[in-house]
């Protein structure tokens, strides 16, 4: 039973044109894209399907970190492979709660098996300022992260 009539809908408030790297890509790549678009995380797409998630975390703890030569490591070695997505249909307080149950600031959106878009914790914020449960999904996010000392 769907009775949403707490407001937009995810579809509404994505971003649509979203960067994204193939599983075979080079870390290094990943990184440049990243650089690029001043964004810290990329689907990691195949046929238009979302195979993981890449990160600049992932890159510096599973690459660097390990000493693994990033311009030959290829994205799929590195990459998150359990993605959680959402839809298009979802409205934005689910997607808070999906991103807030699971510890995401970034929801790709997935319809039909082909990435749609891209949800990050600011669209929701900036959208749904006034809807309590969704500041707090943010407020739950958001405070484990923040640099210790």
């Amino acid at each position: 039973m769907n009775n949403n009539n707490s407001g937009n809908k995810v579809q509404h408030i994505m971003t649509k044109n979203v960067a994204t790297v193939s599983p075979n890509q080079t870390v290094q790549e990943a990184a440049q894209i990243m650089s690029q678009k001043n964004i810290g995380a990329l689907p990691v797409v195949e046929n238009g399907q979302v195979k993981g998630m890449i990160t600049d975390r992932d890159i510096t703890l599973r690459t660097s970190a390990q000493g693994k030569d990033p311009a030959s490591t290829p994205v799929s070695e590195v990459m998150t492979n359990r993605v959680i997505t959402g839809t298009p249909d979802m409205s934005v307080q689910e997607a808070a709660n999906v991103m807030a149950q699971h510890q995401v600031r970034r929801l790709p959106i997935v319809e039909n098996n082909q990435l749609q878009g891209m949800v990050a914790l600011g669209d929701i914020a900036t959208n749904s300022a006034s809807d309590e449960a969704a500041g707090q999904a943010l407020t739950n996010i958001s405070e484990p992260s923040q640099p210790q000392g």
